[in-house]
């Protein structure tokens, strides 16, 4: 894995990325076992310098160079300060780092990163470290995760949908973004629209319409529609469904990431002519991914009817 890459061999993996609570570690964990499963070596980058408590199993961890708390201590920083401070520490020793990947040449790999919105929105240290990666002949794409919760608020998936193609333009890398927590969104209320409807990014203007039945945002349409706006004219935010408990759900996902990232495409593994189609489509890929979720939770929403009317 030399400076420039001439005569290093393709490494291909995954930049995990999402707010604090999406469920990134348990993603790299459930993708790691789930990987193993299926016989490929991956291993798992905890890039994250407040991650204390790791299920997986941890090959490279950035405590080994800087810790949140050290930094905190230390320099008298805030949370947000110290993990700004740990990325840009971390872009600054980039030798340590490649040493440490240079021990698992010919693995898959996934780089568990802090959650701290403004490291993918704004701030360049961890664009710059993935930028690095690059160089060094990583193929990787950004696995974005969000949390499905913020489906049955309106007003907040405006706001991830905003999040999510700002992270997309910033962090520059091939991206997927991902509804996690599928099998707790029935929790969180009913959903005003289909889930296609959300995983899909169909036309905002309902959305908008439905937020203008609430007193507080009918005196913010006008600002909604110009954030729908911009979404919509971009056209780049969609999502895959997930529920890391269920094998399929994973199954989808990793087809979409090795898509991305063109793992898909090489010759690291014995594929067979399902797999390739699987990746070689487009709508009818997020068709199948989305139905299996839509028809759980059509079917939770029917039962609760039906208690209802027996109560009746």
């Amino acid at each position: 894995m030399s400076e420039g890459g001439k005569g290093s061999s393709l490494a291909f993996g995954q930049v995990v990325i999402g707010p604090p609570g999406s469920g990134k570690t348990t993603y790299c964990h459930g993708m790691q076992e789930f990987m193993g499963r299926i016989g490929r070596k991956v291993t798992v980058v905890n890039l994250d310098p407040a991650n204390e408590a790791m299920p997986y199993q941890c090959a490279v961890d950035i405590a080994e160079l800087i810790t949140l708390p050290d930094v905190m201590e230390n320099l008298k920083l805030g949370p947000n300060g110290g993990l700004i401070y740990c990325m840009e520490y971390l872009e600054a020793n980039f030798d340590w780092l490649q040493e440490k990947l240079a021990a698992f040449g010919g693995h898959y790999y996934l780089f568990d990163c802090p959650g701290q919105v403004e490291l993918y929105t704004h701030h360049d240290a961890l664009k710059n470290v993935f930028a690095q990666l690059a160089k060094w002949n990583f193929r990787l794409a950004a696995v974005h995760l969000v949390d499905s919760h913020y489906c049955t608020d309106p007003g907040k998936f405006i706001s991830v949908l905003c999040t999510s193609l700002s992270t997309m333009l910033h962090v520059e890398l091939p991206h997927v973004n991902v509804l996690s927590k599928m099998d707790l969104i029935e929790q969180y209320g009913k959903l005003a629209f289909n889930l296609d409807y959300y995983t899909e990014v169909l036309d905002l203007s309902y959305l908008v319409d439905h937020l203008a039945s609430d007193p507080f945002f009918r005196n913010y349409r006008r600002l909604n529609e110009k954030l729908v706006e911009v979404i919509e004219d971009y056209s780049l935010v969609s999502f895959v469904p997930l529920n890391v408990q269920d094998k399929e759900s994973m199954r989808q996902v990793m087809q979409a990431v090795d898509k991305a990232n063109g793992y898909s495409f090489g010759d690291q593994e014995h594929r067979s002519l399902e797999a390739l189609m699987s990746a070689a489509v487009g709508a009818d890929f997020h068709f199948t991914s989305t139905l299996a979720v839509q028809e759980k939770y059509v079917q939770s929403q029917d039962k609760a009817v039906k208690e209802e009317v027996m109560d009746l």
